[in-house]
């Protein structure tokens, strides 16, 4: 091999590796907000967690008291238990739904438009807000039920335990079904057309191409969906907190909203802290499993096309 070949080779490569290096640079950023708004206040949280403060006064260490009085609580399994059942629940209700109002918006229409705009607005609405407005239409005394005359609607909603979880997942799933929904359709419209137009030749119908051609390839998206459904599940405060107050009783008291009584009601930032880390863990944990049973590279997914 010459010397000249072995140049031209390095000249080749230079304007590559120019490239990566800018790239890097370009990452420098979010690697420091990154450190500084999740990792810093992560590391002092579990800090917070080995201590005795109350908000305002001196910080003092506590060593695992904090850990105990939380595993030790009797009204911490049932608090997680909300908390998973809300998960799974919410789940089950948004990632059907989702699916199926991703696929029909992901047609060629122009009506379809008007309708994923119309859809996306209760995302665009502030959780609180949401939560005032329902709690009012489902008033027993004052509500909607009442002023339509409809017996059924005039339920005692948020006073029993079944309803005000029923109420929550439904309000809930309402209110991010459409971010859902456009995850879904974006990824439906990369799929490549000669896939369906090739079912198509063979003789299937709309139903077989869903179950045999979208639902396959929608793999790797039902797994960033789910991961997105979950993790914002164990985060889930302000429309509780607003709609139920955790109630009735505990009914709706999930992981997220015992940390805010501790912390800001009770002046206990050691043990809110712990729940805090906690839902980290619990959230990294479920994160790894769903990615798991994914598998293999989100491009593995397609089958055609570049």
């Amino acid at each position: 091999m010459t010397s000249a070949t072995t140049g031209f080779r390095r000249q080749q490569g230079h304007p590559r590796s120019v490239r990566d290096v800018r790239v890097g640079y370009l990452a420098v950023p979010a690697l420091v907000f990154f450190v500084a708004f999740a990792v810093i206040p992560l590391v002092g949280v579990l800090l917070l967690s080995f201590t005795q403060w109350d908000g305002i006064g001196a910080i003092q260490p506590a060593g695992l008291s904090s850990w105990q009085s939380v595993l030790t609580d009797p009204s911490l399994p049932h608090t997680i238990w909300v908390t998973f059942l809300l998960m799974a629940l919410s789940w089950a209700v948004q990632t059907p739904a989702s699916l199926l109002i991703g696929a029909f918006l992901a047609g060629r229409q122009r009506y379809r438009e008007w309708l994923a705009v119309f859809y996306f607005i209760p995302l665009l609405l502030s959780s609180a807000a949401i939560a005032i407005t329902y709690k009012a239409l489902l008033d027993p005394n004052f509500g909607l039920g009442v002023g339509l005359g409809i017996p059924l609607l005039s339920q005692d909603w948020l006073g029993k335990d079944g309803l005000a979880l029923g109420v929550v997942i439904f309000i809930v799933s309402w209110q991010f079904v459409p971010f859902h929904s456009l995850i879904y359709q974006g990824a439906i419209q990369q799929i490549p057309r000669s896939m369906y137009e090739a079912a198509q030749l063979d003789g299937a119908g709309r139903c077989r191409q869903f179950f045999s051609i979208t639902l396959p390839q929608m793999r790797h998206t039902m797994v960033t969906s789910s991961t997105l459904m979950v993790i914002g599940s164990l985060t889930f405060f302000d429309l509780i907190f607003v709609l139920t107050g955790g109630g009735p009783g505990d009914a709706t008291r999930v992981l997220a909203l015992d940390m805010y009584r501790r912390g800001f009601q009770a002046n206990l930032m050691g043990p809110a802290s712990v729940i805090a880390v906690i839902l980290v863990v619990v959230g990294l944990v479920i994160a790894l499993v769903l990615r798991r049973l994914g598998g293999g590279a989100p491009s593995e997914s397609r089958l055609d096309g570049a």
